[in-house]
């Protein structure tokens, strides 16, 4: 309870400027009834930023209270180790500050916000830790300590969420993949959402499958994998309960053998899907579910980075899904 009322302060930071600078963003007052203003910096590092807000704000900013950080997917794209390193290196600072990739334009976003009661920046970190706590599916979550851990192993490799500045609204788009400490892809919409069963226990409000003309409702999947010994071969099992939510008004289930023929169509079009999604990972040699977990074992030598992506790229994918589903309406 005592970090959830800690003073919020967010850092938005942007680069691709010509001379090599980045642009780093606050809000301030952070959780103050004062009327709020947007401190914006072209620096050459990031700490030259945070010293320069105490050099134009009236009151001492303290890193140790930032909460988010806003990364433009532009920088995101150019690998965020040195980032993410001078972050690390301010001891007050929290591993569980949360990570956001943005696109559009986060500063003109903050600024029309500024005049409202409810502060904009705390309303965004309870968005993210209501989500963390819940473990919900709806939109990726990921703090600094879990960002770290998935960047330094030699068997995963990093994700975080993406959101869109438009207007007054910033939007969820999806979760970006990452190649060590470079964005090299984005999956969005159904894939982003049939990504998050893939994790060992999710819950998913809503799985929209426009394809078949269906909407699923209040999804719990549990999800198991597992690797042959000879590292050829990957079979994953994932057993989803939840319900119809609905149907297209051309779309009947009026018996029990219908009811089963849409199930069999769902569970087929879902193991596409993440077989797709996993053939997408394997070619651009990534593992953001960290697949690779599964090579550790107790007293063995862990596995190296070359050797699991060579095995990765070619291995062979089998995936099961298996449907337990309430119907709209009682079949006979």
């Amino acid at each position: 309870m005592i970090e959830e009322i800690t003073p919020i302060i967010f850092w938005s930071v942007k680069g691709g400027r010509e001379d090599g600078k980045i642009t780093i963003s606050t809000l301030v007052p952070p959780l103050s009834k004062e009327k709020k203003r947007v401190l914006t910096l072209n620096v050459s590092l990031l700490n030259e930023g945070n010293k320069g807000f105490n050099l134009i704000y009236h009151n001492e900013l303290k890193a140790g209270q930032i909460r988010l950080l806003f990364v433009d997917e532009a920088y995101a794209k150019r690998g965020l180790t040195s980032l993410i390193n001078t972050v690390l290196t301010d001891p007050n600072i929290s591993k569980r500050l949360f990570l956001v990739i943005t696109k559009g334009n986060f500063d003109e976003f903050l600024a029309k916000h500024l005049d409202e009661k409810d502060s904009i920046d705390f309303y965004l970190y309870r968005m993210f830790k209501h989500y963390e706590k819940k473990k919900q599916g709806e939109i990726t979550v990921v703090n600094l300590h879990q960002f770290m851990k998935m960047l330094y192993s030699q068997v995963s490799d990093p994700q975080l969420p993406v959101f869109r500045a438009e207007g007054e609204q910033l939007l969820y788009e999806g979760t970006a993949l990452f190649d060590w400490d470079r964005m090299v892809a984005e999956i969005r919409g159904q894939d982003d959402q049939i990504s998050q069963l893939l994790y060992r226990d999710r819950f998913v409000r809503y799985l929209v499958l426009p394809d078949l003309s269906v909407t699923l409702g209040h999804i719990r999947a549990h999800t198991r994998k597992k690797l042959t010994s000879d590292l050829s071969s990957l079979s994953i099992e994932i057993d989803v309960k939840g319900r119809i939510d609905e149907l297209d008004s051309l779309t009947r289930i009026e018996d029990n053998f219908q009811y089963v023929a849409l199930t069999q169509k769902i569970e087929r079009y879902l193991e596409e899907n993440v077989f797709h999604l996993l053939s997408q990972m394997q070619h651009l040699r990534i593992d953001p579910l960290q697949i690779g977990g599964l090579t550790i074992k107790p007293f063995s030598r862990p596995i190296t980075r070359d050797t699991w992506d060579r095995h990765w790229s070619t291995m062979k994918i089998n995936v099961k899904v298996r449907l337990h589903l309430e119907p709209l309406t009682k079949v006979k």
